[in-house]
């Protein structure tokens, strides 16, 4: 490591939206802790980037772990400057049929997994009263889906926490950030080993972004630090569409919310899920098996001026419409 160089983590960096993130820290110039679960995976990575990586197994729902996984990559690679939390899982399952310890499992790792990294990330950090802290949301922390209750549960707490910790954060006056970058579906390798109990193999809901799309999102937290950015059209709509029709969205989804998930290939019963660990087979890899139908161009936005932008074209329009009429 030279003097110059930066230093950032990414819990969940060896797959899917994380594995992207990785990719362009380092092209940013960052040396990268990476976190995750399959050592396989990590020994990939560390082969593929040599000294430019600290791969690190760990479970982020562990927060012992994660506390020392921070203080190694520290010692590793020098302080650490930026923060991603990207690690998640998901069932696809209606939730009478779920488990009490699968829906726990799930909570634990997307959001206990987010609230681990932010109390490690914070520790590093607090000496200097500096960095950049990301958490990697999605449209379904405002707008929840059927047949994925947990996750979007997770989803929904990784919102009020970062709210709640932000407020705390102003009110002493620190100057770490706390983003939240809300994805849309996203082309990645979880829709293969994700537990499923439908009859059919599961799919991202279209439209569907190549996960560069979300990393370029993220990259965008790193370098402004606002508090929170929408990625895609699909995210926007869905956002702000259930502000304004929660009831509408509740039984629309009762009808093609779980369709939209299905893809049309039959799933055979009992295939490999990384519930309990990660599945052995896997590479790491950012993109899914949907790169055909996959957008990798969005619209990226800060999220706080979008909401005042249409605050205030509302009244605006109305104003223009009455003097016409007028």
């Amino acid at each position: 490591m030279t003097d110059a160089t930066r230093v950032a983590v990414v819990a969940g960096g060896t797959a899917g939206v994380g594995r992207s993130v990785v990719s362009h820290l380092i092209a940013a110039g960052y040396d990268v802790g990476v976190l995750a679960r399959g050592k396989d995976r990590l020994e990939a990575l560390a082969r593929e980037y040599g000294d430019r990586v600290a791969c690190l197994p760990c479970d982020v729902s562990n927060a012992a772990e994660v506390s020392r996984a921070g203080s190694a990559i520290e010692e590793l690679l020098g302080p650490v400057e930026v923060w991603v939390n990207s690690a998640m899982l998901t069932s696809f399952s209606p939730f009478a049929a779920m488990e009490a310890g699968e829906f726990d499992r799930i909570v634990d790792t997307t959001l206990l997994g987010a609230v681990n990294g932010t109390r490690t990330a914070l520790a590093l950090m607090e000496r200097r009263n500096t960095g950049r802290i990301v958490n990697i949301g999605s449209g379904f922390g405002y707008r929840s889906v059927p047949y994925q209750s947990a996750y979007c549960t997770s989803e929904h707490g990784i919102n009020g926490f970062s709210a709640a910790l932000r407020s705390e954060l102003i009110r002493e006056g620190s100057r770490i950030t706390l983003s939240l970058v809300q994805l849309p579906a996203v082309n990645t390798p979880q829709f293969d080993w994700a537990l499923n109990r439908m009859a059919m193999r599961p799919q991202p809901a279209p439209p569907v972004f190549e996960p560069d799309v979300a990393a370029r999102g993220v990259m965008r937290a790193v370098r402004e630090g606002r508090r929170e950015y929408f990625v895609g059209r699909s995210v926007i709509r869905l956002i702000l569409g259930n502000m304004i029709f929660p009831d509408w969205f509740d039984h629309r989804l009762a009808d093609v919310g779980a369709e939209m998930q299905k893809s049309d290939i039959a799933e055979p019963g009992g295939r490999p899920n990384n519930l309990a660990g990660p599945v052995p087979s896997a590479a790491p890899v950012a993109e899914g098996r949907f790169g055909a139908r996959a957008e990798n161009r969005a619209i990226i936005v800060d999220a706080d001026r979008l909401r005042l932008s249409v605050f205030w074209a509302a009244p605006a329009v109305g104003l223009l419409i009455g003097l016409v009429l007028g």
